[in-house]
């Protein structure tokens, strides 16, 4: 549920700070949250309007003084969270709004801080809710409370143990899907932490009669519509059943075996799963569903008369079934259900059942068994919650308990019976009961704060207890007499009974009884008793049976000896062979009650009183008739008189000065004195009246609501200020607190990094001088072997020569500079060595061109034929070879076509020396692939075939003679060709690679021979001067000076 724009978040960890006073100026939209202070408090009307105004808001819980009053929504609402548990964990009781979890938590811290067990007592009527307060308050506990492993498994069973009991105590009435039809007392244990630790339930006045009846409109208990509906189609067959409830007798008589807001299928998987949570075994749930299954047969069970009039089963495969669910003999079975075993004078006789009658017996032997599952089931949950603990159960004081009560409220319907008889008994008890502690819990705060105690007029209900229970007077003992007394006793000569012996009773009339007006509404086979919260008339049929609630012995025997473990422990044989006769139903009723009563007078009590708003089930509609038929059953109006006796509000002295401290100059912003003296300048100077307010030890006591009002609507209209006010404080106190906190970061960060800086400073010199240490001694054994004492330093060694390599690696191929190495990398530094090189060899020719690769083939085989044998070649290197020294323009035409197919490759301008007289004729020399020619303008002079050319000869000087060897004997030839150019390497080059002649080049020293004709030689001699010179010498010799660029 959203929060209303007057709630007011304060504080820290989530939590609404929503205290009651808060909500008082929006009281005119939303109501008062505390009845207590209604101003018109006595009126019912206004009870209900509060009520009405509250629940037209959504807000469902109002208190009366530490009451709780919850209408049931007929919605769910987002209240329910663990947020929302978390706002109301350890907070006041007043301190926040209205909930159910307030009540939870203040009771839980009770029991923490006072070390005395509590209980809540929760009560209403059927459909007000009081289930699902149950449900809240446990979930409460199990979200809220610390735990363990072992207390998870006790808190999943407390929470499993609800949808259980629902299953089997549960049904659909008129006016609740989901009513109890049983009343529950549970215990849940907590050690010395706040932890659950275990639990026990107690259970009351199963409405067994609803096993074999419903009313048009009612189901009978949820566990046989779950099982046929959710059931395994297996189990179903091995358990005799339909999926339909159409065909039990049982579950028809109310004409609604479907619910539209219930999912029995849905419901019957959370049942089975509880069990298991729970820890029953397999054996044990199968014995639970044999019995379910056995008390639909027995309503199949139809009888007949025979033909000699007696009474026999007329179906068969009923009976079958019954005795092997039941695991009884089936003739056994048979025998039992159409005879009683009489005793007379000692002596036993069987007699057979009319048809009346044994149709009771029947039906009561379907409502005893389940019964008595009914409590085994409920032990068997209080076996699984028990606290295990020996040595921890038995130390003293180790653990304290809250109880959750989940009662019966007071009922009136059209026809009420015995169970509405005893539900109201109930009731009569639990207000003597809440009145009687109501009133000590408020005697002994006046008296703890030295307030005088003016004694309360109030209805004491006393004399209405004291007519049902008193021991030989009371209805109990009347009806418990007129049980057992002999003859024929009925219901009518009970109510005469009740005539003679109560009818001078005020709380007790008859139609007999009764004045003329009052005898009208009164039947002649009711009575009527006049409680606390009104008048009922109950219809006298009926009571005799249901108080007796007997199972013919015959019965009992066979169950007695059931196969079944459940049932075996159920029924006893000692309830055979005893002559004691069992208490009647009234008697274990008032009993039990007693029990309860003394158990609740034990514990600190809160309480929760649930209404619901309409019997239409529909969210949203507030039925005021309704409301309040409940308010005055419940007795809230009664309660709130009681509260409102003495004062309407208290509050403890920090409390009311913390609030209202703001009204007063005196008190604001702060008191420095005593509690009570601020208090009492503050209630002075709003001028409250001597007879408006008194001071206890603690507390101050104000009498009228109206008081509580005025004042704060003066805070309402002083909070204007006060925020103005507050704001500037805060903004300035805020920019204080940012500055110092800069400041004082400014600092922390300042030293940090001043002690880091230093701290690094101090490292860095550490190191630098372990460095240098290491050095020093590593440089002194530089020349050992490796050891501790000189590794480092080889190491930087060698890491040094390697980055040196890295950073200054040789740039090309031509670039021969290497770091010296250490003499331990010396062998690593020529394998580096090489590999640089063979892989920058290898970049370098993957990125050469195809016409420089060409260039520098032939640079190699120039290299090869050249290198240090000629004087001119290093001056050769540096210039580029081309691909001919003859233009286009200066090949002759006519040449050209002579030469046909053969391309010029090559062509270079020469001068050429004849054989005789060494006369120079200027010539071009053109290479082709397969020859040379000489051409002298137009004219091929001579050509030479590559494969007739027997060598060529060169000087080592720097001239350019060169020497073409024919063979002699070649009559195409004439003789050697003598050459001179300026290009001689790169001419001899191209013609050695074309000719294929690279070994066949000649580098002479001092004088070539050539031959000249055939048989005759001529000698070119070669030496150095300063300049060229070519002329003929006296002995026929061809004489050349070369220039000397480089002396040898």
């Amino acid at each position: 549920m959203s929060l209303p724009p007057h709630w007011k978040e304060l504080g820290g960890e989530g939590r609404v700070h929503r205290v009651m006073e808060s909500t008082l100026t929006a009281r005119d939209r939303v109501g008062v949250q505390d009845f207590v202070l209604l101003e018109n408090y006595t009126s019912e009307a206004a009870f209900i309007e509060n009520l009405r105004r509250r629940f037209g808001e959504k807000l469902i819980y109002t208190y009366i003084g530490s009451v709780l009053v919850s209408v049931n929504p007929y919605k769910d609402l987002e209240i329910y969270s663990k947020a929302h548990m978390e706002r109301y964990r350890g907070v006041s009781f007043y301190e926040i709004s209205p909930h159910i979890y307030a009540v939870s938590d203040n009771t839980y811290r009770a029991m923490r801080t006072e070390r005395r067990d509590q209980c809540i007592l929760i009560s209403g009527e059927s459909g007000a809710g009081k289930t699902e307060a149950s449900k809240k308050i446990l979930q409460y506990y199990a979200t809220t409370c610390p735990v363990t492993d072992h207390m998870s498994t006790i808190r999943d069973r407390l929470l499993q143990s609800n949808p259980v009991l629902e299953a089997f105590g549960n049904a659909k009435t008129l006016r609740n899907d989901n009513s109890s039809r049983f009343g529950k007392y549970m215990d849940v244990q907590f050690d010395f932490r706040g932890a659950p630790i275990g639990g026990h339930i107690l259970n009351y006045l199963l409405e067994k009669s609803r096993v074999v009846h419903q009313n048009h409109g009612e189901r009978n208990f949820h566990i046989f519509y779950q099982l046929l509906e959710g059931g395994e189609q297996d189990q179903l067959s091995k358990l005799g059943l339909e999926r339909n409830a159409q065909k039990y007798h049982y579950l028809v008589k109310g004409c609604c075996p479907r619910v539209s807001s219930i999912n029995d299928k849905s419901d019957w998987k959370t049942v089975r799963k509880a069990l298991t949570v729970i820890g029953f075994h397999e054996e044990e749930v199968e014995d639970l569903l044999n019995i379910i299954a056995s008390v639909l047969h027995l309503g199949n069970t139809q009888f007949g008369e025979g033909e000699d009039g007696e009474t026999q089963i007329t179906t068969e495969p009923q009976l079958t079934y019954l005795s092997k669910l039941l695991g009884v003999d089936g003739p056994a079975l048979r025998e039992a259900l159409t005879h009683k075993k009489l005793t007379a004078k000692g002596e036993e006789m069987i007699g057979p059942l009319s048809f009346e009658q044994a149709v009771a017996a029947r039906d009561a032997l379907a409502k005893a068994v389940y019964g008595r599952a009914f409590t085994w089931l409920v032990a068997k949950i209080n076996q699984s919650l028990a606290f295990k603990d020996e040595v921890y159960n038995s130390s003293k004081g180790s653990s304290s308990v809250i109880g959750l009560l989940d009662i019966y409220g007071f009922e009136v319907f059209q026809h009420n019976s015995f169970e509405q008889f005893c539900i109201n008994y109930c009731n009569e008890k639990l207000q003597q009961l809440f009145i009687k502690l109501t009133l000590k819990s408020e005697q002994e705060e006046y008296e703890a704060e030295g307030i005088t105690w003016e004694p309360v007029k109030y209805f004491d209900n006393k004399i209405i207890c004291d007519l049902v229970e008193e021991k030989h007077k009371g209805f109990i003992s009347i009806l418990d007499e007129e049980c057992l007394r002999p003859g024929e006793p009925s219901d009518i000569s009970f109510l005469e009974k009740l005539e003679d012996t109560l009818g001078g009773h005020a709380h007790f009339v008859t139609h007999k009884l009764a004045n003329g007006k009052t005898r009208k509404a009164v039947g002649r086979e009711e009575f009527r008793l006049i409680h606390y919260a009104g008048e009922v008339n109950y219809t006298v049929n009926g009571f005799l049976d249901k108080n007796t609630d007997l199972l013919y012995r015959n019965l009992k025997e066979v169950i007695c000896q059931s196969d079944n473990q459940i049932l075996s422990q159920c029924f006893h044989r000692e309830e055979v062979t005893t002559q004691k006769r069992p208490e009647t139903a009234a008697t274990q009723f008032k009993n039990s009650l007693a029990k309860l009563i003394e158990i609740l007078m034990s514990k600190e009590p809160s309480y929760v009183r649930c209404i619901k708003p309409n019997d239409a089930k529909q969210s949203g509609r507030f039925d005021e008739a309704l409301v309040r038929h409940q308010v005055k059953y419940l007795g809230l109006m009664e309660n709130l008189r009681v509260r409102r006796a003495g004062f309407a509000y208290r509050r403890r002295y920090e409390a009311f000065l913390q609030r209202y401290k703001s009204l007063c100059p005196g008190t604001w912003p702060n008191w420095q004195g005593r509690l009570a003296d601020g208090v009492v300048t503050l209630v002075q100077h709003l001028g409250y009246k001597p007879e408006e307010y008194k001071l206890g030890k603690t507390k101050i006591f104000i009498r009228f609501p109206k008081t509580l009002f005025t004042t704060e609507d003066a805070l309402e209209a002083r909070r204007p200020a006060l925020a103005l006010t507050l704001q500037t404080s805060w903004r300035g106190y805020r920019e204080r607190a940012k500055y110092h906190r800069i400041r004082n970061a400014v600092l922390v960060i300042q030293s940090a990094w001043r002690g880091m800086k230093s701290r690094r400073k101090a490292r860095r010199r550490r190191h630098a001088a372990e460095i240098i240490r290491k050095f020093i001694k590593g440089f002194i054994y530089r020349h050992y072997e490796r050891c501790p004492e000189n590794e480092y330093f080889l190491d930087h060694q060698r890491f040094s020569f390697l980055m040196t390599l890295v950073r200054n690696p040789p740039k090309s191929v031509l670039d021969k500079s290497w770091p010296v190495p250490p003499p331990s990398l010396t062998e690593a530094s020529e394998h580096l060595c090489r590999l640089c090189m063979q892989n920058m060899m290898r970049a370098y020719c993957r990125r050469i061109q195809p016409e420089w690769k060409k260039q520098m083939e032939q640079k190699v085989v120039a290299s090869q034929i050249f290198q240090d044998q000629k004087d001119s070649y290093p001056q050769s290197v540096p210039k580029l070879f081309v691909a001919s020294r003859l233009d286009s323009e200066e090949f002759n035409l006519k040449v050209i076509q002579t030469l046909g197919n053969d391309k010029v490759k090559y062509g270079v301008a020469v001068t050429k020396y004849d054989r005789r007289g060494y006369k120079a004729r200027p010539r071009q020399l053109l290479l082709t692939s397969s020859f040379a020619v000489l051409v002298a303008e137009a004219k091929l002079k001579q050509r030479i075939d590559y494969a007739a050319l027997r060598s060529i000869s060169v000087s080592s000087l720097t001239d350019g003679f060169m020497v073409l060897h024919v063979p002699s004997e070649d009559n195409k030839q004439k003789s050697d060709v003598v050459l001179q150019c300026d290009h001689v390497i790169e001419v001899v080059t191209k013609l050695a690679t074309m000719a294929d002649k690279k070994n066949k080049v000649n580098i002479s020293q001092d004088s070539i021979k050539f031959a000249v004709a055939r048989g005759k030689e001529g000698v070119i001699d070669f030496t150095s001067g300063p300049e060229l010179k070519v002329a003929k010498g006296k002995k026929g010799h061809l004489l050349v000076t070369a220039p000397q660029l480089n002396p040898r």
